[in-house]
């Protein structure tokens, strides 16, 4: 039985990453273009996520922080999702779905891209904060699973990926981040 479990889990992420990801690569490279570009505008790069989406935005702005494959100057990316403090007070009032709007009211402009992560469900507050980058002018982009209900109007960016499976969706996620992470970092500083 465990071998049948981990059998399954190897095939659906060898299903979702070839042929999905390399049939979906001008996608990736264009997205990776054009976040090079906000970068060189002095635009900033804010990820979303709520539950475990939450956690793979983290990562992913600490790698464009950071670094991911080499040394290099740090990029303005941000997760907006650690302000516990925020989403308690939102909470208490009934506003939960302001949590990342207000955040990009009060932090992005017109130059910045907003990319939200989500699985099978696009929350109340991911699609309050894409409705609220647009009325900004943020460039808004979307990574979530192929059956999901999308936003209206869509994302200027979607890579919807052909899984319903949890697991699968936060791996892809974390895949095409760091995918892009490392597209953006060969177009800046050439490697």
């Amino acid at each position: 039985m465990p071998e049948d479990k981990i059998n399954s889990a190897v095939a659906q992420q060898q299903a979702l990453l070839d042929p999905f990801f390399l049939a979906h690569k001008g996608v990736l490279a264009s997205w990776a273009s054009q976040l090079t570009v906000t970068f060189q505008n002095g635009g900033r790069l804010f990820l979303i996520g709520s539950g475990p989406f939450a956690a793979i935005a983290g990562l992913l702005s600490q790698q464009f922080q950071h670094r991911q494959t080499l040394e290099r100057p740090s990029l303005p990316a941000m997760a907006l999702t650690n302000d516990a403090g925020l989403a308690t007070f939102l909470a208490a009032e009934g506003q939960e779905n302001q949590l990342f709007s207000r955040q990009l009211r009060a932090l992005a402009g017109d130059q910045d891209t907003v990319l939200l992560l989500a699985g099978t469900i696009l929350c109340a507050a991911g699609r309050e904060a894409l409705a609220t980058a647009r009325q900004i002018g943020c460039r808004t982009a979307l990574i979530c699973a192929e059956h999901s209900e999308l936003p209206d109007p869509l994302p200027e960016l979607l890579l919807q990926l052909p899984t319903d499976s949890l697991p699968r969706l936060v791996e892809g996620c974390l895949f095409a981040g760091h995918l892009l992470c490392a597209l953006v970092e060969g177009e800046l500083f050439g490697i």
